[in-house]
């Protein structure tokens, strides 16, 4: 019987038609001389009755049906019984009457029942991956990737970009992370690498002439993992020949904007807000700030330089800051609360969290109140009312921006804070091209080391690194990083040049991006794109709140596929074809689970 309509189509229209369905047994109701089943397929659900009275045989068919049953059946679309509709279904008021069953295969009992409201341990849905899609919530999210992917592809189709995809097995080449590395049999000793963006080869597109690439490109990373990260994701790659910064940011928004209007009919605004780098750090501890809420950073260092508190003073003559989060109605805390959020402050870096209530007639109510001048600080706060409650760090500015950016996202969801029903779309703009690294002794690059400075900072490369801004942006969405690129080096002596800036010597330079510096001396046109997550922005429209439900089959924490068990042991043989042998022994005494 071909199938001649899906589960979730079914309505007054097709009232008095025959027609054949196929899917699986979500539920079963025996009212004994008619059984009811609930027919699943991935557009919805469809009652179907069995009735004794119509078809005896079928009706004693269909007595062998168990959830999950894979079945087809044929019958007459009717309309239900008045008062028995079900409005939560979009078939709701139609039931097909059963005329012919067949059983296409049976299933055992589930380990986990196929609802949505139904709480299952991630661990056991990973494992039973192929169980989990079944579930509505599950298939809505893989129609909406799919969605999105379309709406990408169709909008960089009708602007003269071409989709071309490069290699999975490529060169190891320093980009941030670790990479995951590949053994190569017919070249004993030596190895590939996953890639972990495309960034040389769409740089080489650019150079050959191709002028409008993109690709939904698979990235690898080895790294640790988090709700938002995984080792093997997909990410939208842009890159584009003869273009500026603006260009890329308006192309850019043109997509976005149109992604989520289609797919969910939701209006981003026009243009995304833009900020510079030190400006959003300053006002919210981070380069990728959720501005759903708004909680910023009050800078303190006026009033701190001339305050009796030596904790404050101490960090300002130590070329430090002194800076604080206002949060309204916070007097009212209890202590024990209070010093949570101590405890959550150090957690992050600090030393330590100040804290000051704010009580009637700007009077204050605090261990270190004595050492602080009221009036003083109402001028430093005019913002600030009784009633609130002032937490301040003191330390050098990357340690008080870390901990006041994260304390400030635990308060906006701890006190509710946050809107979940809005999108607050921004670009950062105007990196510093490099940071210093104590550690290491040496400048490292913000983004990477194929950003193009601005071109009016070039001649502080020599001079004075830190002045160089890059011609880098990122796009942020509530919160999350959502892409990220630049304008790049299209020079070969100004790559060499940062090249030289960041410690990579030119035999260096030469073994590991010589391919590139050579194509940059043939002709390389200006040129720019971007990256952005794919699966992260699928997570943020599909409103879930970890990036491994809206991967197909994702890795757990630890990166491993609970379905598959990878990674796994290879034979002795499969190593010794590929000339390389495991140093690694099994921890004595450690149970198997957590090697």
């Amino acid at each position: 019987m071909p199938r001649t309509h899906r589960c979730g189509e079914l309505g007054r229209d097709h009232i008095d038609q025959t027609v054949n369905l196929t899917g699986w047994v979500h539920g079963r109701r025996d009212h004994g001389g008619i059984i009811f089943i609930d027919l699943r397929d991935r557009q919805g659900i469809t009652q179907i009755v069995f009735d004794s009275e119509e078809d005896g045989s079928c009706h004693q068919q269909a007595d062998q049906l168990r959830h999950e049953y894979v079945i087809e059946i044929a019958g007459r679309v009717t309309l239900r019984p008045e008062g028995s509709e079900n409005p939560h279904l979009a078939t709701g008021e139609i039931e097909v009457r059963a005329t012919t069953l067949r059983i296409l295969n049976e299933s055992k009992p589930l380990p986990f029942s196929i609802e949505d409201d139904v709480h299952t341990s991630e661990p056991l849905r990973l494992k039973y991956r192929y169980l989990d899609f079944r579930r509505p919530r599950m298939n809505k999210l893989l129609e909406l990737r799919h969605q999105i992917s379309f709406q990408v592809r169709t909008f960089l189709h009708h602007r003269d970009f071409l989709e071309i995809e490069t290699p999975i097995l490529t060169k190891s080449t320093p980009e941030g992370a670790r990479d995951y590395l590949v053994p190569s049999r017919v070249n004993p000793g030596e190895f590939f690498a996953l890639p972990q963006s495309p960034q040389l080869f769409k740089q080489i597109l650019m150079v050959g002439g191709t002028d409008r690439y993109f690709q939904m490109a698979r990235c690898f990373r080895d790294e640790d993992l988090r709700l938002d990260r995984q080792p093997e994701f997909t990410q939208i790659d842009l890159e584009m020949s003869f273009i500026d910064r603006e260009e890329v940011l308006d192309l850019t928004e043109q997509m976005i904007r149109e992604v989520f209007q289609e797919t969910k009919g939701i209006d981003l605004p026009d243009p995304f807000p833009r900020y510079t780098y030190h400006e959003i750090v300053s006002r919210y501890g981070t380069d990728k700030p959720d501005l759903r809420f708004d909680l910023p950073l009050e800078d303190l260092s006026t009033f701190a330089r001339s305050s009796d508190f030596k904790v404050f003073r101490h960090a300002m003559e130590s070329d430090g800051l002194v800076k604080g989060l206002v949060v309204k109605g916070g007097a009212e805390f209890a202590r024990n609360r209070i010093d949570n959020l101590v405890e959550e402050a150090k957690s992050y870096g600090a030393k330590g969290l100040a804290w000051v209530k704010i009580i009637d007639d700007w009077k204050l109510d605090s261990v270190i109140a004595k050492f602080l001048n009221p009036i003083e600080l109402q001028r430093a706060l005019p913002q600030a009312q009784p009633g609130d409650l002032l937490l301040c760090v003191a330390d050098k500015p990357s340690v008080v921006h870390n901990v006041l950016g994260r304390l400030r996202l635990h308060l906006g969801t701890e006190l509710n804070l946050i809107n979940f029903d809005r999108w607050e779309p921004l670009w950062v703009v105007d990196f510093p091209m490099f940071e210093y690294d104590h550690e290491s002794k040496r400048y490292v690059a913000l983004h990477h080391p194929f950003t193009s400075p601005a071109p009016q900072d070039i001649p502080f490369l020599d001079s004075e690194p830190l002045k160089v801004q890059a011609q880098a942006y990122d796009l942020v969405l509530n919160g999350f990083e959502l892409g990220g690129g630049s304008i790049r080096i299209h020079s070969a002596a100004l790559q060499q040049q940062v090249f030289d800036l960041l410690g990579i010597q030119k035999e260096e330079a030469s073994k590991k991006f010589g391919f590139l510096l050579e194509a940059l001396e043939l002709g390389a046109p200006p040129h720019g794109g971007i990256a952005l997550g794919l699966d992260r922005l699928i997570m943020l429209i599909g409103k879930t709140e970890s990036i491994r439900d809206v991967i197909p089959f994702p890795k757990t924490q630890k990166a491993q596929c609970l379905m598959t068990e990878a990674p796994s042991n290879v034979s002795h043989d499969q190593l010794k074809e590929l000339h390389i042998r495991s140093t690694w022994t099994p921890t004595e005494n450690k149970p198997k689970d957590e090697l």
